[in-house]
């Protein structure tokens, strides 16, 4: 039995930005951990010369690979999504996948509208994550505390533990206005949360780490130093942790936890799923 490793060429096609389709992708690829995959994405397919384009890219990859090419596809235009299909690949085609089951059990026809799911500024939605991007940005690591009473949430938690990214990932995602504050040494010399955060206790949740991991991302940041030690570290880790449990606040160790299962944590210990209306 041969040891060479499988690598196959993923190619994302859309008339749109593709992420949609990249994001999907990932979550179905991730589940061959011994298969080597090269994603490249194909945007903006709306002609007939760009899907000529993207069929001349895959048949050179299966040209150059032991299997086929694997495509997946959001196209919405039905002649060009069939002309593409003709690319000596593996088509995954998420429309076909799901538009066309759904139709037959809604009783209706979907509108096979090219970006519906991106809508841009004219809608709510999107001017809302908008103003929640502006406003975790001007909140990131506690600069900036006037209007913490607009906050959706306020992640607290010591110095690289991942307050920054989450609370980005939640303004982009989900339009929530998340603001960040630091735990630092003097808080816990004081053995209380600094006083900024007292009226808002209700909207607190702890993001921890463990040291170890804590101190090779800070040793990324200022190699060599006392703030990257891993003595520094499992005493900021240890004390941040005993404030939280002192305070009652909800908390979740980040270590081993994506981005996404941050964000969906949050958002439902602290009562804040958004429901998405299209």
């Amino acid at each position: 039995m041969s040891d060479k490793p499988i690598k196959r060429t993923v190619f994302i096609l859309s008339d749109g930005t593709g992420i949609t389709a990249e994001t999907f992708s990932h979550s179905v690829l991730s589940q061959f951990e011994s298969v080597e995959f090269k994603q490249v994405r194909v945007p903006f397919i709306d002609s007939h010369e760009k899907v000529d384009d993207a069929i001349r890219r895959i048949n050179e990859a299966a040209s150059r690979e032991d299997g086929l090419p694997i495509a997946f596809t959001t196209l919405v235009n039905s002649e060009l999504s069939a002309r593409v299909k003709t690319a000596n690949a593996m088509f995954m085609d998420l429309f076909a996948g799901f538009v066309e089951p759904l139709e037959q059990n809604l009783g209706v026809k979907s509108t096979h509208s090219i970006g519906k799911s991106h809508k841009g500024g004219t809608s709510v939605e999107y001017r809302n994550r908008i103003d929640a991007i502006n406003y975790s940005l001007s909140h990131d690591d506690g600069q900036f505390v006037k209007d913490l009473a607009k906050a959706d949430v306020i992640l607290i938690g010591v110095s690289r533990c991942g307050k920054t990214p989450t609370s980005l990932y939640l303004a982009m995602q989900y339009g929530v206005k998340a603001a960040n504050f630091p735990l630092i040494p003097e808080d816990f010399e004081r053995g209380s949360l600094p006083s900024t955060l007292h009226s808002f206790r209700h909207r607190l949740f702890g993001l921890t780490i463990q040291p170890d991991r804590l101190a090779e991302v800070r040793h990324e940041r200022r190699p060599n130093s006392k703030y990257a030690s891993i003595e520094q570290c499992r005493y900021e880790v240890m004390e941040a942790e005993r404030l939280m449990r002192m305070e009652s606040i909800p908390s979740l160790s980040t270590t081993t936890k994506s981005i996404e299962e941050i964000s969906t944590t949050v958002l439902q210990e602290i009562n804040l799923e958004r429901q998405m209306v299209y």
